[in-house]
């Protein structure tokens, strides 16, 4: 487990060095020095890769990007996921369809009314999950970009789960090291009362396996996979594997385990979904508009291949 890291620093240059101040005991942080509005130089990718690592969160405070610099700024990193892949392919507020509209906007830019399609299925979200967790290959980095905010609520939080792993009792990590979960939008949207899909869309949101523990290429660390889109346990009886996941993930979103974002205008986060999950958090989604914007990162391999 990482702990007493307070600043870690990176030189990306002869003359300059970029600073990442730890936000939390295991993990978090907030980094200095960077504008992103600029190309990322090898340098400063190979150093935010470093940061991840380390903190598998990063805070990116006053970055005044557009969605072609956030584009840019996330390909460094990889290919990029297209937005809507699974489901809601019909909305296309943002001109980039592989940026995901993290909003509760029409096209218009009119605040969406309460029984939209696309804001209850959205509201998935406040659920503890990881993106893309129900692709065959689940993604890698996400980043979420601050365009309006409202004036309270709305936070995003993020929790560890490599350190929520290194606590789990002895017993309960063997009980589940070699369990393969089954993930889709379908379970996720389930556990919410939405079950508004089309033919097209259930045909895409076929359940696919995830490994419940993983180990992280570089370090070798192991962590938990949860997200609130696993449905099911194979070889295990619903019922039980439900209960399972979810002591699992009380366990995991303890306090100690979890950094709480509070959005300014133009703050961007990125995150590491192979070893954390996230929720956003309510606001009052009738009366104030929030505008965030997200690219995703794909994943490079099947959780299945990991060697845990």
């Amino acid at each position: 487990m990482t702990t007493g890291v307070t600043e870690f620093k990176v030189r990306v240059g002869v003359d300059q060095e970029v600073r990442f101040t730890q936000l939390r005991p295991t993990f978090a942080a907030q980094a200095h020095g960077f504008d992103l509005s600029r190309p990322v130089t090898d340098a400063l990718r190979d150093a935010i890769d470093q940061a991840m690592e380390r903190f598998a969160v990063v805070v990116f405070p006053d970055q005044n990007l557009d969605d072609e610099q956030l584009f840019s700024f996330g390909s460094r990193f990889g290919p990029i996921e297209g937005a809507g892949t699974t489901t809601f392919q019909d909305r296309r507020r943002l001109a980039n369809a592989q940026i995901n509209d993290i909003s509760n906007l029409r096209a218009d830019g009119t605040i969406m009314p309460a029984d939209d399609r696309h804001r209850m299925s959205g509201l998935g979200n406040l659920l503890w999950h990881s993106d893309s967790s129900y692709k065959a290959v689940p993604a890698q980095y996400s980043a979420l970009h601050a365009r309006v905010v409202p004036p309270e609520g709305g936070e995003t939080e993020f929790a560890d789960m490599r350190a929520a792993w290194d606590a789990l009792p002895g017993k309960l990590k063997e009980r589940v090291k070699g369990l393969v979960c089954e993930h889709s939008m379908i379970y996720s949207r389930g556990k919410i009362g939405f079950t508004d899909f089309t033919a097209d869309e259930l045909k895409r949101c076929t359940p696919v396996p995830q490994r419940l523990v993983r180990r992280q290429e570089k370090t070798g660390r192991l962590s938990l996979f949860l997200s609130a889109h696993i449905g099911r346990i194979q070889g295990w009886q619903t019922p039980e594997a439900i209960l399972l996941i979810q002591e699992l993930t009380e366990f995991a979103t303890r306090p100690e385990f979890v950094y709480q974002h509070k959005w300014q205008v133009n703050d961007l986060v990125i995150w590491d979904n192979r070893t954390t999950m996230h929720r956003g958090r309510p606001f009052e989604s009738h009366t104030y508009p929030r505008d965030l914007r997200r690219i995703t990162v794909q994943g490079t391999a099947s959780t299945l291949l990991d060697c845990v």
